[in-house]
């Protein structure tokens, strides 16, 4: 398994048998709506050469589900199968080509290439936001990406006891955890491994706040070694 980060939530994994790819923000969609939330550092265009073969939206916001980053992936001749609630399936499935668009909403799995995924609550300003469990199943290795969330003790309900690696906002913003509260989350998940995200893109937080005895501060577009 290798896991990089493609900046602010985004994320994409290379399984065995299958490669997925989280949240791509590849773009500057979002300073043309709010010019003070400018790109930081540049997109490596080798991430828009990619083809997934399952591509997730946790929710739909700009730097989440992006009108202008989404349809190159679409527009390619490498069929994924697309994952998201109900608020961006309506959006995505309007692109048609010969994708498998699903709608994936809390409680809901969908098992490919050997990876299990389930959808888990999540607390944000888009009431279908999600978070998503991915489960290889040769390993039993579960990654916990929790999408754009607030704490909320609800959320645990949804989350195995066995979270190998945590992924989580940190910046505090935008219905967003702040280093305090993703701290509080990290604790009570208990995984092994706890990166945190959605930091450094728009602002200039470094995550060195954010307090966590098994944090990876991850790089832009460079592998997270969990």
């Amino acid at each position: 398994m290798k896991i990089t980060w493609i900046g602010q939530a985004g994320l994409y994994i290379e399984f065995d048998n299958l490669t997925v790819m989280i949240d791509p923000y590849l773009s500057n969609s979002v300073e043309k709506v709010e010019p003070l939330n400018y790109r930081r550092y540049p997109v490596e265009e080798w991430v828009l050469d990619l083809e997934p073969d399952v591509m997730i939206f946790t929710h739909d916001h700009l730097d989440h589900y992006d009108p202008e980053t989404a349809p190159i992936f679409f527009a390619k001749n490498h069929k994924m199968t697309v994952l998201s609630p109900t608020s961006v399936y309506l959006k995505a499935r309007q692109h048609k080509n010969f994708h498998n668009y699903v709608e994936f909403n809390r409680h809901t799995q969908w098992t490919q290439g050997g990876v299990r995924f389930s959808s888990v609550k999540a607390t944000h300003s888009d009431p279908f936001a999600i978070g998503v469990i991915i489960e290889e199943l040769s390993s039993g290795k579960k990654l916990y990406v929790t999408g754009d969330t607030l704490y909320n003790s609800e959320i645990f309900e949804d989350v195995p006891s066995d979270v190998y690696a945590l992924f989580l906002p940190v910046n505090g913003v935008g219905n967003n955890m702040n280093y305090e509260d993703a701290a509080r989350f990290a604790q009570k998940v208990a995984p092994k491994k706890t990166i945190p995200l959605h930091f450094g893109l728009f602002d200039e937080l470094d995550a060195n706040g954010f307090i966590c005895d098994n944090k990876i501060i991850p790089k832009p577009f460079k592998e997270i070694k969990i």
